[in-house]
């Protein structure tokens, strides 16, 4: 029996994701740090490029602009040129100067230099540095450093005591109570109920249990509270000023101004340098037929970049000024006033996707009149409806829990249970359970560990 053969033919559907629009989702989430590190990858990339920061000094390269490209298209032979393209404004503000980091490492190092002045010291001390981590601990044990050093651990203790009284204080402890001791012998307060406190009731100053340590200390409650208050202003991780990387500075992409009543939406061009076109590309003439082919593929690369950027433009000054039309009360009255908003309200009003709008806000902040803001801050899960028909943002509810617990008695502070009766008194009707997830998402420890004496 012979098999049978057939065949069929489907017709399906499907959409492929070019490099370029791959490229132009990419830029479209970027903050502006990241989209100023890619332009300056991509200038790097296309000699066709060339960058202005703005800083007042004469280009020899033109803007890169559309008559300008245009003309070089023509001249190039090029028939398919339809990027878009757009000129940015040409003031710019100067670059800020990068801070130079110190890590703790290094810190501890130079110190060593000015204490230890003989080989073998000096040996075990760099040791020691190396050993400690980056809260400031020293995670080693000593006979193993003595060990790995061919030293006694007498020699090893000495050094070590040495260690310990650099900056910052508390530095090569090894453990929490060493720590917070070194720090309180360093200001003089090892003393009393303070030095009792970081020797023996540590645990018990973590779980708030003041009664407990007053009857053993044989003392009032207040004089443990007042003890309790000195202990946690010590640092229980004085390593962890010092870092490895940069601080993380904000940028704002938008900013906001109230000019006569209406707010205006404008970028901060300020940060993104200007592309100009090499003045090594101006002229082709003379070029044989390969290097213009590869000209053209330079400016076509440049062109669909500055496409991507100023789509990225237009798609969060839409976002930005839909938000604004949505909470003028917000506006006017601060973060109290914001209303429950999704990205799919916004993306439904502007026309996109909603995982346009996700990656537009991705990443950006917004200067607005008081301030600097996340633009996901003003996107938030709706909670359950109140009495009146209303829904409530879970931002506006962390705010009222975060006022209430501000302005209670210390020492009768509020419970999850009363803190959820009086949110259901403002019409904000969620649970017990959802109120003890946003405190604790706010920093509040529960109303037992709150309580003052």
């Amino acid at each position: 029996m012979q098999a049978e053969q057939s065949l069929n033919m489907n017709l399906s559907q499907h959409l492929a994701m070019t490099m370029k629009m791959q490229q132009a989702i990419q830029i479209l989430q970027l903050s502006a740090q990241d989209l100023r590190a890619e332009i300056e990858k991509e200038y790097l990339e296309n000699p066709a490029l060339e960058m202005d920061y703005g800083d007042g000094a004469p280009a020899d390269g033109e803007l890169l602009q559309a008559d300008n490209l245009s003309r070089l298209r023509d001249y190039l032979g090029e028939e398919n040129g339809s990027a878009g393209y757009f000129t940015d404004e040409q003031e710019h503000g100067a670059e800020a100067a990068e801070a130079e980091v110190l890590t703790l490492e290094d810190e501890l190092l130079e110190q060593v230099k000015f204490t230890f002045h003989k080989v073998e010291e000096r040996a075990i001390a760099t040791f020691i540095v190396g050993s400690i981590d980056e809260r400031g601990y020293l995670v080693v044990p000593l006979a193993e450093i003595a060990r790995a050093m061919q030293a006694t651990l007498a020699e090893v203790e000495a050094v070590l005591q040495q260690v310990q009284l650099f900056e910052p204080a508390g530095v090569g402890a090894r453990d929490l109570a060493e720590c917070l001791r070194l720090q309180a012998q360093r200001q003089g307060i090892y003393e009393g109920l303070v030095a009792a406190v970081i020797d023996h009731h540590l645990d018990d100053v973590a779980e708030a249990r003041i009664k407990e340590i007053a009857a053993a200390e044989h003392c009032r409650p207040q004089e443990v509270q007042l003890a309790v208050d000195i202990v946690r202003r010590l640092d229980p991780k004085p390593g962890a000023a010092y870092g490895g990387e940069a601080a993380a500075f904000i940028t704002p992409d938008v900013l906001v101004q109230e000019i006569d009543g209406d707010y205006r939406v404008s970028f901060n061009d300020n940060y993104v340098p200007q592309l100009r076109i090499s003045a090594a590309y101006q002229h082709a003439e003379g070029f044989d037929a390969e290097t213009r082919k590869y000209i053209t593929q330079r400016l076509n690369a440049a062109a669909w970049l500055i496409n991507s950027i100023e789509q990225r433009r237009t798609t969060i000054r839409h976002v930005v000024e839909e938000i604004l039309r949505r909470q003028p009360e917000f506006m006017a009255q601060g973060k109290n006033a914001l209303r429950p908003m999704t990205m799919k309200d916004v993306a439904d009003a502007i026309g996109v996707h909603e995982s346009t709008v996700s990656r537009a806000v991705a990443n950006k902040y917004v200067q607005l009149p008081n301030g600097i803001m996340a633009l996901r801050r003003f996107f938030s899960a709706n909670l359950a409806k109140s009495g009146s028909g209303e829904d409530f943002a879970a931002v506006q509810a962390k705010t009222a829990i975060e006022e209430l617990i501000k302005g209670e008695d210390p020492h009768r502070p509020l419970s999850d249970q009363k803190l959820c009766e009086l949110l259901k008194e403002r019409q904000m009707d969620i649970s017990r359970r959802t109120v003890m997830k946003y405190r604790e998402q706010l920093g509040y420890p529960s109303s037992v560990k709150r309580k003052r004496y």
